[in-house]
């Protein structure tokens, strides 16, 4: 128990230090990051081969993924964005530029669609009975990632549940999990404290560098939906 509050002491520590970083990052060299991290991302073949792609919509301080976003809904992909709900995070589809661009702020100022798009229903990006395939390719926010390619959160654990019970829905089976970080987001292995239910990235993309693991799970050791 005094592990487990220590481990989020040490997060909340780490979170607060590098959200200061963070914010004394100029706004162009955010932007030539994004770019560059863009480029990488599209030109590679995880996402040529990808057919259903979840991407979070940014916000300050974070890789801006508006061009991005753009890009996927003009390749033809299917497009899943992050919506809350009731405390849940649910991912669901995003049909077209016009779509994208009347989204309308939802939670911390975070764009989001509604429930419905033209009268019906958005499409999921969870598998359901129905046989829905699911999401190929998740490119995920943090606050900080490190080279063992580890991920650490905002604190609420939207992203762990998620994924948890998407895997419960799905046999165990997950998306390719990608994470876009600017250079000052990315750590030395060993430097985010993890819990239980942390899940692990398997590829990190930055402006520089793309970062590969060759672990071959990046699940937790128990998918235990707790934040």
């Amino acid at each position: 128990m005094a592990a487990a509050s220590a481990t989020v002491q040490a997060k909340k520590s780490l979170r607060a230090a590098i959200s200061k970083i963070k914010k004394a990052i100029p706004e162009p060299q955010i932007a030539l990051q994004s770019q560059q991290i863009t480029a990488h991302l599209l030109g590679s073949p995880y996402f040529q081969q990808s057919q259903r792609v979840s991407c979070y919509l940014s916000i300050g301080g974070e890789v801006d993924t508006s061009s991005l976003v753009l890009s996927i809904l003009r390749s033809g992909k299917k497009l899943y964005v992050p919506k809350l709900d009731s405390g849940l995070l649910h991912m669901v589809r995003l049909y077209g530029e016009e779509d994208y661009r009347t989204l309308r702020s939802g939670v911390w100022g975070i764009k989001e669609p509604a429930w419905e798009w033209e009268n019906k229903r958005r499409e999921s990006g969870k598998p359901t009975d129905e046989g829905c395939p699911g999401i190929d390719l998740m490119l995920m926010p943090g606050v900080a990632f490190d080279k063992g390619f580890s991920r650490i959160g905002y604190g609420k654990g939207y992203y762990d549940q998620f994924l948890s019970r998407y895997t419960a829905a799905k046999s165990g089976s997950t998306p390719l999990l990608v994470a876009l970080a600017l250079k000052e987001q990315l750590l030395e292995a060993g430097k985010i404290p993890v819990e239980d239910h942390d899940w692990k990235m398997n590829l990190i993309v930055t402006g520089e560098e793309v970062l590969s693991s060759d672990t071959p799970s990046n699940q937790p050791s128990t998918l235990d939906t707790q934040a």
